[in-house]
């Protein structure tokens, strides 16, 4: 199966985000709620997978990342996790919200407690006051998660992710507030804070308590002074390296205190200080704390006329499902578009079973119903298939299904004259990839051709909607200005993709 119109399953060409406006580029939203823990109205900025993908079904549901600094770190770790759970096909991490927190008083919110002594640069805010971060934590539980969850499409799995102070925040929640988040990831956390009294309870609440299916991610940033070693600095008493020996003394205690149950994963940049170690800190962090989310494809999955690959899906989402502490199906699109590739191949016991888990995971998908209609077609079991397409029209109304449940029982289909199909014709180029695609009028049906692709038959279904004949699971949607065609969309397993008329 190829690409253009029809690309290679799952791979992903373009990095899709929200385009809102007319050349603005829109990577989510900013959204707000008011705290009467701190007494005043706090921003946040909210991003949700892009849902015109067309690898979504309507009710997905997704993990939440909530990000401290939010105006600080919420483009990159908006582009790593789009980049790690859908570009080119990934699914390195899960597809998740992000919800970044704007700082208003970042010293007051992110300090554990109050002192009186004067903070170095690294870690200055807009303020002085110090010791207010159990009323953001409070803020956060009380206040902001229950917004999130109400407003937004979410799952019950939580990410932290701090840096510098906010790094001392996250490891504040971790051993406080432990089952707030599910995974921690602290960023050249400020330990040496309060001199080092936080350290040493954070310790002590490390050793007194279960973090049995918690995760926490350590970046450490060099922060040495030059021509200093880590031999030298773990001996070192001064003040320029208390910053990093504060961290490293941590890092060596959970690593050294492992009975605790928590699954821990840390890493030393030397090549990195305290302002660029974010970036690479929160790429290994996603990595470290999905771990075992990615499932890997061979080429026998999809040429394997076998059970083996719906097998391997259902256990591997097992593993994830006891992970996560809830169950986890496979996305409905992905096992969609599986199933017709399968089907494309002749391979019906293995299409059937995909089919069939999509319908038990997701009993209210018209779509999961049609689909399994559309093989019991192909293997010519009418009735069946009949049957199918009925149960998916009652669910929703689908003018496809219902032209195809008309064809079965031998009444009139849906069709276009080869004077009406005149207007189709046009040349397209894909806005999102580097692709033409022109159609014509030959033996009175509509033809869709692709340079070095070959041509495809389209086959009207409803007005100004097309599937494509022999290749199931593929529909062309042109786009008209009155009687005058001016793009096109195609809707595929892998994602979706619009075309405009060249000029």
């Amino acid at each position: 199966m190829k690409f253009v119109l029809f690309v290679l399953l799952f791979v992903l060409l373009a990095f899709k985000i929200q385009a809102q406006q007319e050349n603005s580029i829109v990577i989510g939203k900013v959204d707000s709620v008011y705290s009467r823990i701190l007494n005043e109205q706090r921003k946040i900025w909210v991003y949700v997978p892009d849902m015109r993908g067309g690898m979504h079904a309507p009710n997905q549901k997704y993990p939440v990342v909530y990000l401290l600094d939010g105006d600080g770190h919420f483009e990159s770790v908006v582009g790593m996790i789009q980049q790690l759970s859908e570009v080119n096909g990934n699914t390195v991490v899960p597809e998740m919200i992000v919800v970044g927190i704007p700082n208003t008083d970042r010293t007051r919110d992110l300090t554990p407690t109050h002192i009186d002594s004067d903070l170095p640069m690294m870690d200055s805010g807009f303020s002085r006051t110090t010791g207010g971060n159990e009323n953001f934590i409070s803020f956060i539980e009380k206040e902001l998660m229950p917004h999130i969850d109400s407003a937004y499409p979410t799952q019950p799995y939580k990410t932290l992710i701090g840096h510098s102070f906010g790094g001392l925040t996250v490891m504040n929640v971790l051993t406080n507030h432990t089952k707030l988040f599910n995974a921690y990831i602290a960023i050249d956390p400020s330990m040496w804070y309060d001199k080092e009294r936080f350290l040493q309870a954070t310790k002590q609440k490390l050793t007194a308590k279960k973090y049995d299916g918690t995760r926490l991610y350590l970046g450490i940033a060099n922060t040495m002074p030059e021509g200093m070693t880590l031999d030298k600095m773990k001996k070192d008493t001064s003040v320029d390296t208390r910053h990093i020996r504060s961290i490293f003394a941590m890092d060596q205690f959970i690593k050294s205190n492992s009975a605790n149950g928590l699954t821990y994963a840390s890493k030393y940049y030397a090549d990195d200080d305290h302002g660029s170690v974010p970036l690479i800190s929160e790429y290994d962090g996603l990595r470290s704390i999905f771990n075992y989310y990615r499932f890997k494809f061979t080429q026998a999955d999809f040429t394997d006329s076998s059970t083996a690959l719906p097998t391997r899906l259902a256990k591997h989402y097992t593993t994830i499902s006891k992970a996560f502490g809830y169950t986890v199906s496979p996305p409905e699109m992905q096992i969609n578009g599986l199933g017709y590739q399968a089907l494309s191949l002749g391979q019906y016991t293995k299409a059937a079973v995909l089919f069939q888990m999509n319908i038990a995971n997701y009993p209210s998908s018209g779509n999961a119903l049609d689909s399994y209609g559309d093989l019991l077609a192909a293997k010519k079991d009418t009735l069946n298939a009949i049957a199918y397409y009925e149960k998916a029209l009652a669910i929703n109304s689908n003018e496809e299904t219902k032209q195809k449940l008309l064809q079965l029982q031998g009444k009139a289909a849906f069709t276009i004259s080869a004077q009406d199909l005149q207007k189709y014709v046009a040349a397209f180029e894909f806005t999102d990839v580097p692709a033409t695609a022109t159609t014509a009028i030959k033996d009175n049906a509509l033809f869709a051709t692709v340079p070095g692709q070959g041509s495809f038959e389209l086959v009207p279904v409803a007005t100004d909607t097309f599937k494509i004949k022999g290749l199931e699971g593929f529909k062309i949607h042109f786009e008209m200005d009155g009687n005058t065609v001016i793009g096109l969309t195609s809707i595929q397993a892998n994602g979706t993709y619009k075309a405009k008329v060249k000029k």
